[in-house]
């Protein structure tokens, strides 16, 4: 019987993932990353004779593995060649000293090659004309080996763009730049498992299964596979796009602190569109599951963001002639605009590595390319250097950080060109710390060769609730003679994508709130396993009742999940406290947050830094 053969397989979880950086994920299944060699161990009721007996081994992932697709790989111990010579991604074991073959113990070295695909394998093997399945394990991009297309050379950037959980969102406009603390969660229970199952559910796997599981050796196409999954407009896609007012059936996007809730619910409700998100959300989700996948990633945000759907690399503003813009122009600039950048080479662009490094990955559903809503990966260099001829979606993302404003009067006669508004502060969280890098400099070279900045609004102050906003403007002629000119002004309310929502008088447009609703501080044990209490102390600053509150607390490595409270009503001025026992169960610094909501405004966050130690 199969089962007297071998009689004992060791796969060293735990040693293996912690020596592979995936024991954050779990240690007791075996998830290791490609071109890094991996133990196990076989047991075998009889003697191994290194001279006469050859033990066989397999390894395949997907339906239909194939050595030409580099999707199956046979290898013998000892060291023996059995694949074609046609085979890619040629996998290979080695006897360990410490084996005992007398007595039936193989200590096994496997090395997964660097261009292997990324996903769920089984390894098997055959001696003696008995087969045994050893194992199921799974294989991630790895940017820990030189030889993979991922390889990030620097510790500190690994750290932070594959294995921190926690990081920053940047929104707002560019006078009033706001962080928002981001739970990735991307090492959390059942996250491989998410984000492989997102690969077989994309539109390639289903129109070529074969072809596109030997396609996951690359990041290039994995990361664009990913940016088509993570929104819902086309098949199967993660989180559904919501830019209206009317939120019913689903959460508003301003709702969700984190990554791990929406790819659960995703996961668990069998691959139904999570409701809502807008560009941070996708963004932030997409960020989890490159990390996840091996493939280093941060979030990036572009304010004063442009939109150019006529493919001119010009935004168009059409006003009528008393100064109301017009709803004609689908070009928009949006006050800001999130995305995420990929680290990777593309050998596919040029052989010498000129364009290798960060790369733009888009996950929002904005334009179709190549038939589906995603975009990218575009090398940052060129979209630097303005080489919108190289793929993928260079021309789109030029645009959106460099393309000229050109407004038009009511005869559509261009009346003026701004080449310095679109693509502003463009910013991601530094690595090893919570400040913000501008990341400008990277995207476009500087406007005529000296940094510009548009003055235009620098004298509104950042909105508070319920007070005016004054505005000052400054007339200068250049003439010595006198002249008599009239001015039209027009006030509309704006969404922050740059869509005029129509003219307004006693309206008030939708902004940021400058309240201070809360406090946040935890006691107690800070170690892994004990408990501790973060108590929150919520003020009602306002000079109304606050009916309907709620509050809800998520980190990743602190708590399971997310804890929602109900909360009394606040009145003017009162305070009213909340405590909540955690019991972490990861080390390292955590972020806990809260997200406050009430019937007077929505999803009011804060966040406090944990450091738990072991």
């Amino acid at each position: 019987p199969v089962f007297v053969v071998f009689r004992l397989v060791d796969l060293h979880s735990d040693t293996n993932n912690n020596e592979h950086h995936t024991s954050e994920i779990s240690v007791t299944e075996l998830i290791v990353r490609r071109g890094q060699a991996f133990k196990l161990t076989l047991k075998l009721s009889q003697p191994f004779n290194l001279g006469f007996d050859q033990l066989i081994m397999t390894v395949v992932t997907g339906w239909y593995p194939s050595e030409d697709l580099g999707t199956k790989s046979r290898f013998g111990v000892p060291g023996r060649s059995l694949h074609s010579a046609s085979a890619k991604a040629v996998w290979k074991a080695e006897l360990q000293r410490g084996s005992s073959p007398e007595t039936g113990v193989l200590v096994l070295i496997v090395s997964p090659p660097a261009d292997a695909p990324i996903g769920e394998y089984t390894l098997s093997a055959s001696f003696k004309d008995k087969e045994k399945v050893l194992a199921n394990f799974s294989v991630l991009f790895n940017p820990w080996s030189s030889d993979d297309w991922v390889f990030l050379p620097k510790e500190e950037e690994r750290r932070e763009y594959v294995l921190n959980e926690q990081g920053i969102i940047y929104r707002g406009g560019g006078d009033y730049i706001s962080p928002m603390f981001w739970d990735f969660g991307q090492f959390e229970q059942g996250m491989v498992k998410i984000c492989l199952k997102m690969l077989d559910l994309n539109v390639k796997y289903w129109l070529n299964p074969a072809d596109d599981v030997s396609a996951r050796c690359s990041p290039i196409y994995v990361s664009r596979v990913v940016s088509a999954m993570i929104n819902s407009s086309d098949e199967g896609g993660v989180v559904m796009g919501n830019w209206g007012n009317d939120y019913s059936g689903g959460f508003p996007p301003t709702y969700w602190s984190g990554s791990y809730a929406i790819l659960k619910q995703w996961y668990n409700s069998y691959y139904r569109s999570v409701r809502y998100g807008q560009c941070w959300v996708f963004a932030g989700v997409m960020c989890s599951v490159m990390r996840l996948l091996g493939i280093p990633c941060r979030v990036v945000s572009n304010f004063q963001s442009a939109h150019d759907t006529n493919k001119n690399l010009t935004i168009d503003n059409y006003f009528d002639n008393n100064g109301a813009m017009e709803r004609e122009s689908k070009d928009s600039i949006w006050n800001f605009h999130v995305w995420v950048e990929g680290w990777m080479r593309r050998p596919d662009l040029a052989k010498d590595g000129k364009y290798d490094g960060w790369q733009v990955v888009d996950p929002t559903p904005q334009e179709r390319s190549e038939g589906l809503f995603c975009c990218g990966p575009a090398s940052v260099t060129a979209i630097r250097n303005g080489e919108v001829d190289l793929k993928y979606d260079v021309p789109f993302v030029f645009a959106e950080v460099n393309a000229d404003s050109v407004y038009c009067d009511g005869s559509r006669t261009k009346i003026f060109s701004d080449t310095e508004t679109v693509g502003q502060n463009i910013s991601t969280k530094a690595v090893g710390s919570y400040k913000r890098v501008d990341l400008t400099n990277t995207y476009k070279h500087r406007e005529g060769g000296l940094t510009c900045m548009d003055s235009r609004g620098r004298s509104v102050s950042k909105p508070e609730n319920g007070k005016d906003v004054n505005l000052k403007m400054i007339v200068s002629s250049d003439t010595s003679t006198t002249r008599t000119f009239s001015v039209s002004i027009s006030v509309q309310a704006m969404k922050y994508t740059g869509q005029p929502e129509g003219n307004i008088q006693t309206e008030v447009t939708e902004q940021k709130l400058g309240l201070r609703l809360f406090v946040m501080q935890v006691s107690g044990g800070s170690k892994v396993n004990q408990e501790l209490t973060a108590e929150v102390v919520f003020t009602n600053p306002i000079d109304e009742t606050l009916s309907d509150c709620s509050m809800s607390l998520s980190g990743s490595g602190l708590m399971i999940g997310q804890e929602i409270t109900k909360l009394p009503n606040l009145r003017p001025n009162c305070r009213f406290r909340v405590a909540v026992v955690l019991v972490p169960y990861k080390t390292g610094e955590r972020s806990l947050l809260v997200n406050f909501s009430c019937s007077s405004f929505k999803d009011i966050k804060s966040s406090c830094i944990v450091n738990i130690k072991p």
